[in-house]
């Protein structure tokens, strides 16, 4: 086990909270590998050492500054990815704007073929003048023409 936290003391900590986070679960697994049989044990080392060597290896290459150390001006999400994460998360936003106007554009032709609709009736129909003022003459067009259409 000795090899294990020369291998956590071995990363480099940063004064970000991820790294101290990092080392404090690494601390917590060190603790609890020691009830566990040997080969679970074994199996845990050296998955902790293939994830501590990919650590190294992506600390070392792309949060590096010119400078060489790490730059904790430039956000993690902009060191990793580049532009096909900003692609890739840039794409549900046009998906929904998409279907918020698709939504909208079918909306309206409802709207349009109900008054279309309700033209029609008025036209083709023989009513009395007061017919036209009545509050419930648009309803009664409607239903009208909905048991007419079936």
């Amino acid at each position: 086990m000795n090899s294990l936290h020369s291998l956590t003391a071995s990363v480099p900590t940063q004064d970000d909270p991820q790294a101290r986070f990092g080392a404090r679960v690494a601390v917590h697994l060190n603790r609890g590998t020691r009830e566990l049989p040997h080969d679970i044990g074994e199996r845990l080392r050296a998955s902790r050492e293939r994830a501590l060597a990919r650590r190294r290896a992506a600390v070392g290459t792309s949060a590096l500054s010119p400078t060489g150390r790490a730059d904790p001006a430039r956000p993690a999400t902009s060191r990793a990815g580049g532009w096909w994460t900003r692609i890739a998360s840039a794409l549900p936003v046009v998906a929904l704007v998409a279907g918020l106007v698709a939504i909208k554009i079918v909306q309206d032709e409802n709207r349009a073929n109900e008054v279309a609709e309700v033209d029609a009736a008025l036209l083709s129909g023989e009513l009395p003048p007061a017919a036209y003022t009545d509050p419930g003459f648009a309803q009664f067009l409607k239903t009208d023409a909905d048991t007419t259409v079936r």
